[in-house]
């Protein structure tokens, strides 16, 4: 079957047959997603890391289809009742279900009512009554009468079992009923009683319904929570109006048992028949199996939209290798402090208490003064969490009263969703183990802002929280296709070899995590690698893997340039060939810009390189290294706006883009609720998909349109108004007009503060 599954592919991902031929025998050759879509390019055509994703995950699927086409075939085979007709059927189904389906009539069941009704051999009854329509199902019946048959309904209920189970095993007729539900049915949500406050959450779905086809993955996975809660019921209505035996799918059914109809007394029975086998039987099996497609929809909708927002958030651009203090806000715990050098090492932490109860503003600045001024720190990572905004105006109050021929560090707001989580793993206690829980959240704040990428990888990505209903989908599935994310994430980048964490080698492709701890421990050993060869000299790590990692990890400062870069060792004997043909060296390429342009690549293709892979090799030997992600910029919290009761409709915000849905992007403005902007609100056109006009990490200019405090709900648009610029609102937005005293906002308790130089240096000199 691989030839129809090759063509299968093709289709689905827009590719040739060749070109998923070529790639299925890489993957399994043992092959990396990453490597193949990077340094196989002539094999594959060019293949791009979503289109092999895909390509991986079908080529799954289909393989797994196969397997149990062979186990129906064999169990039909084996029962004596395989056909040439039923051969063919099995072998163009092209799903699972449709697969089961025509195997329903041969699959070992538990004993049926029909099955019952056979063995008191009513079987000929509905036999003879479906064979001749002139007779009278009652006086049919009567001859059936015996010691375990009392009576004609007996009889005529045993022959309705046998004909329903008939039906309930027609391929083709739960095909048609099937598509006929998908297209007509209305999911219907109703609120069960008594559960209205509790489910208040729920509100908008407590008498609601659509048609099946049209809901949104996000609303459906809301009403299957609510359900699942208590709080909801579910149910598909297909045609709820139509009188008994006149609807489409009761039609259908009666067309599949019998026929044409007239008006005998055996063509009512039948109808009688196939009417009760669509309403008892049919009809709820099939919807559950509806209802089971739309949550399948609707899952993988969510997991695509959490893969690309973590793609977005961990290709986020970094900060780079700059002094951070990072600080984890509290209020009666008090701020964690962590001071990290340019590579993420941490030289100083410091717990400090501006809030309630101790209020030690004065005591909470010079702390973080000292720790700027002793560090050099560039970089201040606040985490957005509870207190976020209170400790925000602390530092710019720190960095206000700072000296002026002092440079001031830039303060950022930075996500610490999952920091908690990497506080107490494993991994944080091997990697900070004299610190406390509560500091090394500090730690990874700082840290995730110099490289969200290299930080954000030690956590859990379930626990990043940049999905939706991340919670109610298969948990294997969303595992497996962040995972992927990831992967593909870190290779795209690249990675430092003798800097990176285990946690970051063992995303690289081919790698793992048994093999990154031990390419760590050898580097702790042996020193640092001066080159990539010098891998082969880790134990366990063989050519296979080493043709798999090399060109995704980096070596800089070595003796061999081209280890810095993106070429593959497999390639360097090339890049040195097309040099030479310029007469220049790896670093003069660099230097000279547009030297290599003079190079005619077709004079340099071969049967192993052809011009992808030089085009390729060109850019790197003019940017060894470079990296994909964008530059850094940051957001600015408007001044006075730190709670949801600080917002005004009309407000115009600067804000961070945290999160992207199918129905719109969530937007952190700095008091502590997201907002939302609606997908009919973020753009002066239709848009289909959020993803076309922003992503997570994206720093963008909104406009408050609602507020409700209640339910915690902020309504924001993107889009441009012709009088925004002139809303009062709008114009004191930057300012405390609409501020209002803040419950924890910092105090000096009484105590003279004097001026911050002195605090400064008073605190500088007992360091």
């Amino acid at each position: 079957m691989s030839a129809q599954i090759f063509r299968i592919i093709s289709t689905e991902i827009n590719a040739s047959v060749d070109q998923v031929s070529a790639a299925v025998t890489l993957l399994d050759q043992g092959s990396t997603v990453p490597f193949i879509a990077r340094y196989r390019k002539e094999a594959t055509g060019g293949l791009d890391d979503t289109q092999l994703r895909d390509l991986s995950e079908r080529l799954t699927y289909l393989r797994e289809l196969d397997a149990r086409r062979d186990v129906i075939v064999k169990s039909i085979t084996e029962q004596g009742k395989i056909t040439d007709d039923l051969t063919r059927k099995l072998a163009q189904a092209t799903t699972k279900a449709e697969l089961e389906d025509i195997y329903l009539p041969y699959k070992p069941k538990r004993r049926t009512k029909a099955m019952i009704a056979r063995e008191l051999g009513l079987e000929p009854l509905a036999m003879a009554i479906l064979a001749d329509r002139a007779c009278d199902p009652e006086v049919l019946a009567q001859s059936y009468i015996s010691a375990d048959v009392p009576d004609t309904k007996t009889a005529l209920n045993g022959a309705r079992d046998i004909l329903t189970e008939s039906l309930s095993e027609n391929a083709d007729l739960l095909a048609r009923l099937r598509d006929h539900m998908r297209t007509n049915g209305v999911l219907v949500s109703k609120v069960i009683e008594g559960q209205e406050t509790k489910g208040q959450k729920f509100a908008d779905y407590f008498d609601h319904s659509e048609p099946v086809s049209k809901v949104a993955g996000h609303r459906a996975l809301a009403m299957f929570r609510g359900r699942n809660e208590g709080v909801l019921t579910l149910d598909l209505a297909v045609e709820p109006d139509a009188p008994r035996g006149t609807s489409r799918a009761e039609l259908m059914a009666v067309q599949a048992l019998a026929g044409q109809l007239a008006d005998s007394a055996a063509d009512r029975w039948l109808k009688t028949v196939a009417t009760w086998a669509w309403r008892v039987k049919l009809s709820n099996s099939l919807s559950i199996d509806v209802l089971v497609e739309l949550r399948d929809r609707a899952e993988e909708e969510a997991i695509t939209v959490f893969g690309r927002n973590l793609k977005d958030l961990l290709l986020a651009a970094p900060a780079g290798n700059r002094a951070t203090l990072g600080l984890d806000p509290g209020i009666r715990t008090g701020v964690k402090v962590a001071a990290v050098d340019a590579t993420g090492k941490v030289l100083d932490t410091a717990t400090i208490y501006p809030f309630q109860p101790k209020n030690d503003v004065a005591g909470a600045m010079a702390t973080l003064g000292a720790l700027i001024l002793r560090h050099n720190v560039d970089l201040i990572a606040i985490g957005n969490g509870t207190a976020s905004r209170e400790t925000e105006k602390l530092v710019m109050d720190l960095l206000a009263q700072m000296p002026a021929d002092h440079k001031k560090p830039t303060k950022v707001i930075v996500s610490e969703a999952g920091a908690s989580v990497y506080s107490a793993s494993a991994l944080a206690a091997a990697e900070l183990p004299d610190l406390d829980v509560s500091l090394r959240g500090a730690v990874s704040i700082a840290r995730r802002l110099q490289d969200p990428l290299a930080e954000l990888v030690k956590i859990e990505p379930k626990s990043i929280g940049v999905g939706q209903y991340q919670h109610d989908v298969d948990q294997s599935k969303l595992g497996r296709r962040l995972d992927a994310v990831i992967e593909d994430a870190v290779n795209a980048v690249g990675v430092t070899l003798n800097t990176a964490s285990a946690p970051l080698l063992a995303r690289v492709a081919g790698i793992g995590p048994v093999l990154a701890e031990t390419i760590v421990s050898h580097r702790e050993t042996h020193g640092a690698f001066k080159t990539r060869r010098d891998l082969l000299q880790v134990a366990r790590l063989g050519p296979k893997v080493f043709e798999q990692c090399a060109g995704f990890l980096r070596v800089t400062d070595g003796p061999e340039p081209l280890d810095a870069s993106a070429v593959h060792p497999e390639a360097y004997g090339k890049a040195r060939d097309m040099l030479r043909a310029i007469g220049i060296d790896v670093k003069s390429a660099q230097a000279q810009s547009g030297a290599l342009a003079r190079l005619n690549l077709s004079d340099f293709v071969d049967g192993t390189f052809g011009l992808p892979t030089l085009r390729d090799i060109v850019a790197e030997l003019e940017k060894p290294g470079r990296d994909p992600r964008p530059e850094f910029k940051t957001a600015s919290f408007a001044e006075g706006v730190n709670e949801i009761t600080d917002l005004k409709v009309g407000m115009s915000l600067e804000g961070t883009v945290t999160n992207v849905a199918a129905f719109g992007a969530f937007v952190d403005i700095g008091v502590h609720q997201d907002g939302l902007v609606h997908v009919s609100q973020l753009a002066d056109r239709f848009v289909k998909d959020p993803h076309d006009i922003v992503k997570a990490g994206d720093i963008v200019r909104v406009r408050v349109t609602e507020v409700d405090v209640p339910r915690k709900r902020i309504g924001l648009s993107m889009k441009r108004t012709p009088d925004a610029a002139r809303s009062p609102n709008t114009a004191s937005a930057g300012r405390n007009t609409h501020s209002r005293p803040q419950k924890q906002k910092p105090q000096n308790s009484g105590k003279s503060q004097g001026s911050l130089g002195d605090l400064l240096q008073s605190a500088f000199q007992k360091k």
